[in-house]
């Protein structure tokens, strides 16, 4: 299967997270305001069960103000936490 294109999201990064479990970094979250397109969220995807170099990258995910993508975030990194990963 050939790795996922990487799409770069231009705008002014206001948020990053990452999730690593057992040490290994697992999820990354970026959030980017566009500016007149609103905010985007990117999600970099390492699956813990696959030899891979190269992350999944689900979404982008776009919303129309900086608390609906706060929000967004907030819900997947509780996800994460619940799955035992640490942020």
């Amino acid at each position: 299967m050939a790795a996922e294109p990487a799409i770069e999201i231009l705008g002014v990064e206001v948020d990053r997270r990452s999730a690593r479990k057992d040490g290994r970094e697992v999820v990354a979250l970026r959030c980017v305001d566009t500016g007149m397109n609103g905010f985007v969220v990117e999600c970099d995807v390492y699956p813990v069960d696959a030899v891979r170099v190269e992350p999944l990258r689900p979404g982008p995910y776009t919303f129309a103000t900086r608390a609906q993508a706060d929000a967004f975030m907030d819900e997947a990194s509780k996800a994460l936490t619940y799955l035992g990963c640490e942020l």
